[in-house]
């Protein structure tokens, strides 16, 4: 039999790497993520930077755009929930050089924790480029960061920020450039602590950085926490290396929603927004007709071949992938499932499944992990799978379940058939061959197998095997018990209305009589 293969779905590159242009800069030494914060605000036992935004973390976007620098090294720096945060990290980039924050709080010996782990791990950052971004800025991109090490080397900054205008600043650090040369920035002035025409400046600080790494080890070595938060500041790095002579410069973006951190569930739903509406144009672009992009939703790992529509009320998660002239909706979820070419999906919540080219799946359909749909085959209404292997142009129409079994090629099943795998104790499984055909309300007692060309009658309990081009039948002589609803339901509805038919069909006996009877006359009077 024809199965559609697990490796016609190869994923592409996660959005925040996408376009980097290779070679627009040169290799930075380390790219720093700082994960380390509580996340109070997102009252959750979760780690913040943990939380899922269009199937992915926070921090899984935010390693994704760092790695698509190419860097040296990348590093994390952890604290709160260690062990899940280092492990969650350490899955998705498993070269990541993990970081200990210790008891000093502040971003500055955040990234100073990140430069002395890469020391330990033979592989110090001493020269070169280091770039510093975060685990809850999921927007942030490649080609972003690349534009800010670029404008950094191409300089010979000291430092170079990334920064971005906002219509309200209020909270934000603020950007401070000279007046003589606008390029330069003289320093970041934090909003409480700004002057009233400070405040009025509407670029802001996003904390993401290109250091000069000899600057940014020098200057973290004075860095104090004699401040009224009693933190090292990585801003302090700024004052510093302009006190040595060096450039301070910024790159200034036009998308905001690139330096936008989440710091409660109010932004982060606000991002996952964000992030959802690239994701559905960008499918567009790619060429999916996306009937109510409003009411669609497409993950950032999924991906969409040519020509596929998508029809309201659809969402698609995991490691989703539509294949070319398919249709999608209204009214689906589809999780990790593979959607061959030419296929239609109405109403269908699945996961872990595959669905051939030409098959289609629904309308009511629930498709568990294991289902595999062969080419030109179907899933109908009502119908729940598991585990099954559906063959090439086999049909399971309505209103039943199939789950541990393995069906044949050119197979019809019956309405309101069901596979019964589970004794109790242990889960079996059913082998129904190429061209069967079974009738209405069979039920198959696994482990059972049924040959090749098979019938079923309606309603047969198949408990023993069937041959090849054998009839299974299940047969009882049916007996009718006249007149049990009055004896055992007296005074019932039911009682009244067989009575009642008793007594009109008692009439129509009469009248037949009569009928006859003057019939009868009337030939005798001839």
């Amino acid at each position: 039999m024809t199965m559609p293969q697990a490796e016609q779905h190869i994923p592409s590159p996660h959005p925040a790497a996408e376009s980097a242009a290779p070679g627009s800069a040169a290799r930075p030494t380390a790219v720093i993520v700082l994960a380390a914060g509580a996340g109070t605000r997102m009252k959750s036992a979760t780690p913040k930077i943990m939380h899922p935004m269009g199937g992915v973390s926070m921090i899984g976007h935010a390693l994704a755009a760092a790695k698509g620098l190419d860097p040296h090294h990348l590093v994390a720096v952890v604290r709160h929930q260690r062990e899940k945060v280092a492990a969650h990290i350490s899955q998705l980039e498993p070269a990541a050089v993990i970081a200990d924050q210790d008891e000093v709080p502040g971003t500055g010996r955040a990234v100073q924790a990140g430069l002395q782990a890469l020391t330990a791990a033979g592989a110090p950052a001493e020269t070169g480029t280091v770039v510093v971004t975060y685990g809850d800025v999921p927007l942030l991109t490649s080609p972003m960061l690349a534009e800010l090490v670029s404008t950094h080397e191409a300089g010979g900054h000291a430092v170079t920020v990334l920064s971005a205008v906002l219509s309200d600043a209020a909270g934000y650090g603020r950007i401070l450039r000279s007046r003589d040369n606008p390029q330069d920035v003289l320093g970041i002035v934090e909003h409480k602590d700004a002057t009233d025409e400070q405040r009025s400046i509407t670029e802001i600080n996003s904390g993401i950085y290109a250091f000069d790494a000899a600057v940014l080890n020098r200057a973290l070595a004075q860095v104090t926490t004699e401040n009224a938060q009693g933190e090292m500041y990585l801003t302090d790095v700024l004052s510093i290396a302009r006190a040595e002579g060096g450039r301070v410069s910024a790159v200034v973006t036009e998308d905001r929603w690139q330096v936008e951190g989440a710091n409660d569930r109010v932004q982060l739903q606000a991002l996952g927004a964000e992030l959802n509406r690239r994701n559905v144009e960008r499918a567009m672009r790619a060429g999916t007709t996306v009937i109510d992009p409003a009411t669609t939703w497409i993950d950032s790992t999924v991906t969409l071949e040519e020509d596929t529509t998508i029809l309201p009320g659809t969402q698609l998660h995991g490691a989703t992938h539509i294949g070319r002239d398919a249709v999608v909706g209204p009214d689906t979820t589809l999780t990790d499932v593979i959607v061959g070419k030419a296929a239609t999906v109405t109403r269908v919540h699945g996961s872990g499944a595959q669905i051939g080219d030409g098959a289609s799946a629904g309308p009511f359909t629930y498709l568990r992990p294991g289902t595999v749909l062969g080419e030109e085959g179907k899933i109908g209404a009502f119908y729940e799978t598991k585990n099954v292997e559906i063959g090439r142009g086999s049909k399971l129409s309505h209103l039943g379940y199939a789950g541990d079994a393995t069906i044949g090629e050119f197979t019809n099943i019956g309405c309101g058939n069901i596979t019964a795998n589970y004794d109790g104790e242990n889960k079996h499984r059913t082998v129904i061959g190429s061209h069967v055909r079974t009738s209405s309300n069979t039920v198959f007692v696994a482990p059972v197998a049924v040959g090749d060309g098979a019938y079923t009658g309606a309603g047969a309990v198949v408990r023993k095997d069937v041959p090849a081009g054998a009839l299974a039948l299940s047969i009882a002589p049916q007996r009718n018990a006249e007149g049990w609803v009055q004896a055992k339901r007296p005074g019932s509805s039911a009682a009244d209305a067989a009575r009642a038919s008793d007594a009109r069909a008692g009439d129509a006996g009469e009248s037949d009589g009569r009928s006859a009877h003057a019939q009868q006359n009337t030939k005798n009077s001839d």
